[in-house]
């Protein structure tokens, strides 16, 4: 019952912040960037452009802010959105439930002459028949004013995630271990899994942004259920298997070998590395960057 209160009352929140927005004059004065702020999803938290370029520092907002149960996060909420220019992304924010509101919400902004740049974001549908299957977003891309995603064989200007630019991935590694496997935060509570798994060299993306590099560049491949892993792992010329558990991993224009946690094994000698992908995508992200900020007016 506690539950079901709960639930009715965060709708309640999300309506509510919703429509205040919907009723409040826009305006483009300045510009907020908002992605998923989760400092237990390492991929999640590092996304967003605003970490790094000058012109967006300390711009951000979480994207789930709109349902918190405390009025000044949602009236922060309600202030920024109404008052600036939108970049939403990266991260999987379309096609996913769980964002499905607030990027509605933006797409009905567009006809109030908001300004909304939509950057390295990408589909993150949970149903499996859709995995690897041309899908259509579920919000309309032509509405918006500028948009980049990462899925490389959908609508829109290909923008793999911006977290290209960090600098870690400037760091030398030396390969000191075959294979590790590098956990979603969702499959560490499958105990019998990881029970199973513990005689290889294991990591997870609840941990920070340098552990899991580290664990990266010290591994030849990579077995992992996380797109951000996955990612990173390429920009870093490893081979990688990817565990798909939504349909994200299928449209990075780079592909891993397919496999599951059952099968990897036989598959690991089937894994091949790229080189040059991280300069290319720095290289898109930087172009993108530049179109960005003329169309938000920001120098």
């Amino acid at each position: 019952m506690k539950n079901i209160l709960a639930s009715l009352k965060r709708k309640r929140i999300k309506k509510k912040t919703i429509n205040a927005i919907l009723n409040s004059e826009q305006y483009n004065n300045s510009v907020v960037n908002l992605h998923r702020i989760d400092k237990n999803n390492v991929g999640d938290f590092f996304c967003a452009p605003h970490l790094y370029f000058d012109v967006l520092k300390d711009k951000s907002l979480d994207i789930f802010d709109y349902k918190v149960d405390n009025k000044t996060t949602t009236n922060n909420f309600i202030e920024k959105i109404s008052n600036n220019s939108l970049i939403v992304g990266g991260g999987g924010l379309l096609n996913r439930s769980g964002f499905s509101k607030q990027m509605k919400l933006f797409e009905k902004l567009t006809d109030k002459n908001k300004k909304i740049v939509l950057w390295g974001l990408g589909h993150n549908r949970k149903d499996s028949s859709t995995y690897n299957n041309y899908i259509d977003y579920n919000i309309e891309l032509s509405k918006f004013g500028l948009v980049g995603t990462r899925d490389y064989n959908m609508p829109g200007e290909y923008v793999p995630c911006v977290s290209c630019l960090h600098p870690i991935f400037d760091t030398e590694f030396t390969s000191t271990q075959e294979t590790g496997i590098i956990f979603h935060k969702d499959t560490l509570k499958k105990d019998n899994l990881v029970k199973r798994l513990e005689n290889y060299a294991t990591s997870s993306n609840t941990t920070n942004l340098n552990e899991m590099i580290s664990f990266i560049g010290k591994s030849e491949t990579i077995v992992t259920d996380s797109y951000h892993a996955m990612y990173w792992s390429m920009l870093l010329n490893k081979k990688v298997i990817a565990i798909p558990n939504s349909s994200k991993f299928y449209d990075f224009k780079y592909k891993p070998v397919f496999s599951s946690f059952d099968t990897f094994e036989d598959d690991l000698k089937k894994a091949k590395s790229y080189s040059g992908i991280l300069e290319e995508c720095r290289e898109i992200n930087h172009n993108f960057a530049e179109k960005a900020f003329n169309y938000l007016n920001l120098s």
